[in-house]
């Protein structure tokens, strides 16, 4: 005879690892370190620099 299961816990293990796989799945499209944001930041600082030092006056 099967092992009978409880709806119940197979329900809420099933959300859970939802959960868990869209956690993962965020981690990876929104997460980088405040050291990799600052790091675009100052590139992107520096570019727009570079580009408006070498902008013709009117």
């Amino acid at each position: 005879m099967a092992e009978p299961i409880n709806f119940n816990k197979a329900r809420k293990a099933k959300l859970r690892s939802d959960k868990e796989k869209r956690a993962t799945e965020n981690r990876i499209k929104f997460g980088r370190t405040k050291a990799e944001k600052q790091l675009d930041k100052a590139k992107t600082d520096k570019l727009n620099k570079h580009i408006d030092d070498h902008e013709l006056d009117p």
